[in-house]
């Protein structure tokens, strides 16, 4: 089993990776180069959270061999090993990876995902951003956005340098300068690490014990649907504005090119007048950011759409005494035969009605013990004596009786518990229109590049606040012992002690002050008062948007509906006539058989059930015609579904409405 736990994490992780990009990105319209880039980054940074628990098990094994080779309190090399009771053997750990591997390993890893984060991926960044018509016009641009960027970091990086070459008891040396580096971008990732740690550790219990209220889901549901169609509207509209740009640029461009180009005097006057490769290469940037907008608000808003209608699907079938799922449309029931047979109706009522609430809730409590162990850890792990953090004591106990299985268990559960506070911050945040990460395909080039670049600038301090909590690093636990391959890669932190000591100690202290933060909602509550509608039960705004939400899911139902109404309509007269003569002759070969004298008139019969059928069609379009909407004279134009893409925009109020459309209508 040597090295075979090792090689079987590394393919998952990349299988993994490879998943969760395929959920966000689009590997058929992105740029390959994309693609590659940001796969590298997820995998690498995804492969220290998976690998990290078995360094610290083969840490513990070699300590142990330490420890049996050496007497009592004898000093072996560079490290003070303690010598374990009599008769007490060193077990070899099941996923146990020779010496020399991890080292090598960790190296390539690590400056392989700084060199991604801080060079390339901010380089691709703006190169996909870039709307330039050539390869040379986006590295350009490229290097002049990034001139700052890079001398920001050269200039923090020049600070350390200044401190350490002033400072009289250092000698700077190649490793002390490597120290430097590290210790500057771990300082910047665990400023970042903090915030998006103490966010996740309120947020991801609160949200599944929230997942257990049928009404409040579907409530948060309703405010989205009103938010995201004001989105949308603003999305199409924006597409509108960029695409008359687009039409009338090249007519004013060849209608100009071909005005007498002999002529000399005026020739200045036209050549300023002539669109210029600016201003195209921005227009072709705006066209690529809004086209992208307007596939995503859309796609955004059926999915929406079908999260609301099961919510409201599952708030009626609760009560129902057949105890069987019923679904309003038969789109969304599962296609797969398979599923069909093992998740039946009356599987999916327990499931839904009855089970789920109460799993959301067991799993909300155990993730928020999870979350208080973690902040109780935060505050003491500086203590060695007595050891005050949970997670220190867990795996010492361990340590002690060499269960290798038990400690990589709670080694991993550990780290990805962290990993995904962080993590799923990092997915939830939106910047504005800039970053934003969504599924089903429709996050950007540039939003994953720079989620690339977040993960591989938060892992490393997030893992090194992992060991720390466990007192598996030297500089916290304060003894001199042998250290984990992933530490020794670090250098010594104490060639800056004020970082070491005082940094990195004290504050992730911090996270005590935004986990209360985030309980309490502060953040949402700055933000609606700046104007961003955020989702609060005691807002005014929040219930008319609630509201507003509500209606446009009703339109969008009965819209529905109607449809479905149709193609069954459709269905059934392709059925009943789609083989008009087939049938006709049927019936003509059945009626032969039973009385020849009836044959003229039963010849007519197709007619006559046409008639009928005819007598139907109408009664039906009379219930269709009770069941209209009344016409709302603010739309663009007279429809009878005012969501429709192609019509106006649904206008509740004046919200959704054009401007641009509906000047006329200002004083109405």
């Amino acid at each position: 089993m040597s090295g075979a736990a090792l090689g079987f994490e590394i393919v998952f992780v990349f299988f993994l990776a490879l998943f969760l990009l395929h959920r966000y990105g689009d590997f058929k319209k992105q740029h390959r180069l994309v693609i590659i880039a940001t796969l590298l980054a997820w995998y690498l940074c995804f492969l220290i959270v998976f690998i990290l628990p078995l360094d610290v098990s083969t840490t513990i094994y070699n300590r142990c061999k330490l420890a049996v080779n050496s007497s009592p309190a004898e000093s072996n090399g560079s490290y003070v090993t303690l010598a374990p009771s009599s008769k007490q053997k060193c077990f070899k750990p099941w996923s146990y990876i020779p010496d020399g591997i991890m080292p090598i390993f960790w190296r390539v890893v690590y400056w392989t995902s700084q060199f991604l984060t801080w060079i390339l991926l901010p380089f691709m960044q703006s190169y996909a951003r870039s709307g330039g018509f050539s390869i040379t016009g986006k590295i350009k641009t490229a290097l002049i956005e990034n001139a700052i960027y890079y001398g920001t970091y050269l200039l923090i990086f020049g600070a350390f340098l200044i401190y350490v070459a002033v400072n009289p008891n250092f000698n700077l040396q190649w490793n002390q300068l490597q120290t430097i580096g590290i210790a500057a971008a771990n300082t910047w990732g665990l400023f970042l690490l903090v915030l998006l740690l103490g966010y996740g550790l309120v947020e991801i219990p609160r949200s599944h014990w929230n997942g257990a209220k049928r009404g409040y889901l579907l409530m948060k549901t309703y405010f989205k649907a009103a938010k995201l169609m004001t989105e949308k509207a603003d999305a199409e509209e924006n597409l509108e504005d960029i695409m008359e740009e687009v039409r009338k640029c090249p007519t004013e461009y060849q209608e100009r090119m071909g005005r007498n180009m002999d002529d000399y005097e005026d020739f200045d006057e036209r050549q300023n007048s002539y669109p210029s490769e600016k201003s195209l290469a921005k227009l072709h940037k705006q066209v690529i950011y809004s086209v992208q907008r307007h596939r995503r608000t859309q796609v955004q808003w059926q999915i929406l759409l079908e999260k609301a209608f099961y919510l409201e699907d599952v708030a009626k079938n609760e009560s129902s005494a057949t105890r069987q799922f019923v679904h309003t449309f038969h789109s969304q029931e599962p296609e797969n035969k398979i599923i069909q047979y093992f998740y039946t109706p009356t599987v999916e009522w327990y499931w839904e009605c009855l089970l789920r609430p109460w799993f959301y809730r067991v799993l909300a409590v155990m993730l928020a013990t999870f979350s208080v162990i973690v902040v109780w850890s935060e505050c003491t792990f500086f203590s060695t004596k007595p050891v005050l953090s949970l997670f220190a004591v867990f795996i010492q106990l361990a340590e002690n009786t060499y269960n290798y299985i038990y400690i990589e268990m709670a080694c991993f559960l550990t780290i990805f518990f962290l990993s995904i506070c962080v993590y799923s911050t990092v997915f939830r945040i939106r910047v504005f229109n800039y970053y934003y990460l969504a599924s089903h395909h429709q996050t950007d080039a540039y939003s994953l590049l720079f989620s690339g670049m977040l993960f591989c600038r938060l892992t490393p301090p997030l893992c090194l606040n992992f060991l720390g909590l466990t007192h598996m690093d030297a500089t916290i636990s304060h003894k001199n012992t042998q250290p984990t391959a992933y530490t020794s890669i670090m250098g010594s932190m104490r060639v800056l002690s004020f970082i070491a000591d005082g940094f990195y100690i004290y504050y992730p202290m911090l996270v005590v002050i935004l986990c209360i933060a985030t309980y309490f909602s502060l953040g949402t509550r700055c933000l609606n008062l700046l104007g961003f509608q955020q989702f609060m039960g005691d807002s005014e705004m929040t219930s008319d948007l609630i509201d507003e939400g509500k209606e446009l899911i009703r339109r969008e139902k009965r819209k529905r509906q109607r449809q479905e109404e149709g193609e069954n309509r459709r269905r059934e007269w392709k059925e009943r006539y789609g083989n008009r003569d087939d049938s006709t002759r049927s019936r003509a070969v059945h009626t032969d058989q039973k009385e020849s004298s009836f044959s003229e008139t039963n010849a007519n019969r197709p007619l006559s059930k046409y008639t009928r059928s005819n007598g139907r069609t109408e009664r039906d379009r009379v219930e269709l015609l009770q069941d209209a909407e009344p016409l709302d004279f603010n739309a663009d134009s007279v429809n009878d579904d005012p969501l429709e893409s192609d019509s106006g925009r649904y206008q509740p109020g004046g919200r959704y409405l054009s401007m641009s459309r509906s000047k006329i209508f200002d004083d109405v």
